[in-house]
């Protein structure tokens, strides 16, 4: 196998597992230098990206590697332009990506195709409305965007999108920007996951830049901030957020955020940005039905250029169920698999793909996974759910914990006690009961367990 085809059967391994911003921000323009003697040579743009592989990827990669060539036993990294070491062919599509002028050429990938983002406002345009599919699991937050587009920052200011791991907000809200770019070229859009405001707000503080910084940002006329739950872990970090979101607001400028959450499930965010969260279009974007998966399948082959049988597609759909991230990996693998041994796709290669999927360990589900996927989705430390605390803040989680040890994993109340600081049985059976009866009548903490559900099963 070329360098370049093992790269992309990488990618196509580590792709579903990684968020869309961050799978775009650490791995464009990467790439395979060579193997040697069972050392597999990665190049990087920069030493940035070289230490954040080595140190938060690293053991991913070089899984996926090893899957796809086994004698493979480590990985380096060098700080390289793509072009060194490359061969010819690998260059002219390196040419080519640059050239707004050219084509992409059929044998690119889409997963390299997918990182050509404008660095002025880090949208991908692969992210369009054209190839953006519609279904009962997310009309609202499409109806919405719709609207946005034609009246931007009068409508729904802010909007808010949340939805499980890998099901298309990343998707819907760039198509809203390059929607907008593309009817409005004069107004600046400004795409930016949170984990990169950060980043940018820590550097800033650092080299005493923040009044820089803030003019930056309240200068756009759209500003789209992806994940944003993750702002909530620290007081300055919301802060900063606060008076970026005021200004641009009274300037009515438009304001889009997504979310794994709804905002009264972050547990840490301060009240006042629920409150401003709150005050304009919130939309859940939940799980698409069979026939939407596989609508999403037949619009990424053609998008590949890659004939694949219906049957083949039709199989996957009712394989992979809760998460549109997976269902285009799984596509990934079978086309690479297809490209590799040069035969055509057929239902049989599907199947036999999908079985090892299946195989993989990532979907066992335990009670330290659940506690895991619990204390993290309200933003607290799995020991605070072990505590004696009655604070809100600790409660709810753990009775939701302790409902979701006895529903998924079938616990004995007397182990679920245990499980919790040694807690009396009865604690356990009330926490239950609560928890279920909560469910009949709360629409939102029913919203919230099924996003957690998603969490554990996704991971």
């Amino acid at each position: 196998m070329e360098r370049n085809e093992l790269w992309q059967a990488t990618l196509a391994k580590l792709e579903p597992a990684i968020s869309r911003p961050n799978f775009i921000t650490w791995f464009q323009e990467t790439g395979i230098m060579g193997v040697d003697a069972g050392l597999a040579t990665v190049y990087v743009p920069n030493g940035f990206v070289k230490e954040w592989l080595q140190n938060k990827y690293h053991k991913s990669i070089l899984h996926a590697l090893r899957e796809i060539t086994p004698e493979i036993k480590d990985v380096s990294y060098v700080i390289a332009r793509p072009e060194r070491g490359l061969s010819s062919i690998q260059k002219d599509q390196a040419k080519k990506r640059r050239s707004s002028a050219a084509a992409p050429s059929q044998s690119d990938d889409a997963s390299i195709r997918e990182l050509s983002v404008d660095p002025e406002t880090n949208l991908n345009p692969r992210y369009s409305f054209t190839n953006f599919i519609v279904g009962s699991f997310n009309e609202l937050a499409y109806a919405a965007a719709q609207s946005i587009i034609k009246n931007p920052g009068i409508g729904y200011n802010p909007f808010f999108i949340y939805g499980g791991v890998g099901l298309g907000k990343t998707h819907l809200i760039q198509a809203v920007g390059n929607e907008i770019l593309k009817q409005f070229p004069q107004k600046k859009v400004k795409y930016l996951s949170s984990e990169k405001y950060m980043g940018e707000v820590v550097d800033a503080l650092k080299n005493q830049e923040m009044n820089r910084l803030k003019e930056k940002y309240r200068a756009v006329d759209l500003l789209i901030m992806d994940d944003i739950q993750f702002i909530a872990r620290t007081e300055k970090m919301q802060e900063e957020f606060f008076h970026t979101f005021n200004a641009l607001y009274e300037k009515n400028k438009q304001i889009i955020i997504s979310s794994d959450r709804p905002p009264q499930a972050i547990a840490t965010l301060e009240e006042r940005l629920k409150s401003r969260f709150e005050g304009g279009m919130i939309a859940d974007i939940g799980v698409p039905d069979v026939e939407t998966r596989f609508l999403i399948l037949k619009t990424k082959a053609d998008e590949k250029k890659v004939l694949v049988p219906e049957d083949a597609l039709r199989l996957i759909a009712e394989r992979i169920k809760t998460n549109i991230r997976e269902l285009e990996g799984v596509l990934n693998k079978v086309v690479m698999s297809a490209k590799i041994s040069n035969t055509p796709v057929t239902k049989e290669q599907v199947e036999k793909l999908l079985v090892t999927h299946a195989l993989t360990p990532k979907k066992f589900v335990s009670a330290k996974k659940i506690i895991k996927s619990v204390s993290d989705f309200y933003d607290i430390k799995e020991r605070d759910l072990m505590t004696s605390s009655r604070k809100k803040d600790f409660v709810k989680p753990r009775q939701i914990a302790m409902f979701l040890l006895r529903n998924e994993l079938k616990f004995s109340y007397p182990s679920i006690g245990d499980r919790f600081g040694g807690r009396d049985h009865t604690t356990a059976i009330h926490s239950c009961e609560k928890i279920g009866e909560e469910l009949k009548k709360n629409i939102e903490l029913e919203e919230e367990i099924r996003l957690i559900r998603e969490k554990i099963f996704s991971e």
